[in-house]
C-alpha cells in the first residue's frame, strides 16, 4: 500500500483533521507502543499499520 492510499483511507475514515491528530497522538501497543507516525518512520509497512488501525478502531470491513 502506498502512503498516499494509507493517508487517504485515514482521512476517509476519521476525517482529515482527526486523522492527523490520531496518527500523531494515539499510541498503540499493537505497533510496539508507537503512534502511526512513529511506526511509519520506524519502517513499518503502511498496509500493516492500516491493518492495526482497522483492528484497534473497529473500522468496518468494507473500508479495510
Amino acid at each position: 500500500m502506498r502512503l498516499t492510499v494509507f493517508w487517504q483511507r485515514m482521512a476517509e475514515h476519521f476525517g482529515a483533521g482527526y486523522a492527523e491528530m490520531f496518527a500523531r497522538d494515539h499510541v498503540m501497543s499493537e505497533l510496539g507502543g508507537r503512534t502511526v507516525h512513529e511506526a511509519l518512520a520506524a519502517g513499518w509497512d503502511a498496509k500493516e499499520v492500516w491493518q492495526v488501525v482497522c483492528s484497534v478502531m473497529d473500522v468496518p470491513r468494507e473500508r479495510r
